[in-house]
């Protein structure tokens, strides 16, 4: 009888903070997932701001809340939280050390998503892979490379590194160098390459494309030829102009080079 006493006097005693912990308890689950979805809302509510992010910041939003209420309803039973707090600390500082990799590349991907240097779908040359980004994560960022690999890369190397996003200007230009013999008729080999430009599909009449001689080599006349075009069709200019102005220049008569030794008798 006396412990039944002793446990009616308990719950007599703690009936107010039972109550009291199960309104903070509902009332702190109701607020964390009403912040979390005014976060998320927040995010998709301007183009300019990446969903990613926000899901991410609605989530710390929310268990920040609840982690607070907790120290609440401890603090409510007596418990004292300032060693707890501690030893929480303590405890996430030994995590952090040992996730520093995860947390770096987490650290990146927060970067990469508030500031942008490429979105879903940019060709991009980052880490040492150039490819078409498929997806940003937190943590990742996954590319497809033109023989179609699936490539998985930590944020923290992308941002740590040269980034060249192939996809940010609607107009590129193409460089490529056009060879010919030494005794060509300059205007004639621009004649030639002209026709070729002017005949490509792809390629664009404004800005105007751009041939000149750029470097006298040991065998050869190299011409620079920089045409322009649509970043879509980027690709098709680079690998298709080349084999066209090798065969203008079989047409007229264009003497291409080859690696040559000249060899003189002495007498």
């Amino acid at each position: 009888m006396e412990n039944v006493s002793q446990g009616m006097g308990w719950v007599q005693a703690n009936a107010l903070n039972v109550i009291y912990v199960a309104i903070i308890a509902i009332a702190a689950y109701w607020l964390a997932s009403l912040v979390k979805r005014f976060v998320i809302k927040l995010g998709r509510s301007h183009e300019a701001l990446d969903e990613t992010l926000f899901h991410f910041l609605g989530s710390i939003a929310r268990y920040g809340i609840l982690v607070f209420a907790g120290l609440i309803v401890l603090d409510r039973f007596g418990i004292e939280t300032t060693s707890l707090i501690a030893i929480l600390g303590a405890a996430g500082l030994a995590v952090g050390l040992a996730l520093q990799g995860t947390l770096s590349s987490l650290a990146a991907g927060i970067m990469l998503i508030l500031f942008r240097p490429f979105k879903v779908g940019d060709f991009v040359d980052a880490a040492g892979t150039f490819g078409k980004v498929d997806t940003i994560t937190l943590f990742t960022t996954d590319m497809i490379t033109f023989d179609n690999q699936h490539i998985i890369i930590p944020n923290s190397e992308i941002w740590g590194s040269k980034i060249t996003n192939h996809s940010h200007h609607a107009i590129r230009g193409v460089d490529m160098i056009a060879s010919v013999a030494y005794g060509s008729d300059i205007k004639k080999v621009k004649a030639s390459i002209a026709k070729v430009l002017k005949a490509h599909e792809h390629v664009l009449s404004e800005p105007a494309p751009f041939v000149e001689v750029e470097t006298l080599n040991a065998s050869s006349v190299d011409l620079l030829v920089r045409p322009f075009a649509d970043g879509a069709h980027y690709f098709d200019v680079k690998y298709s102009l080349p084999q066209a102005i090798y065969e203008q220049f079989q047409k007229d008569g264009i003497e291409i080079p080859f690696q040559q030794i000249v060899v003189h008798n002495a007498i």
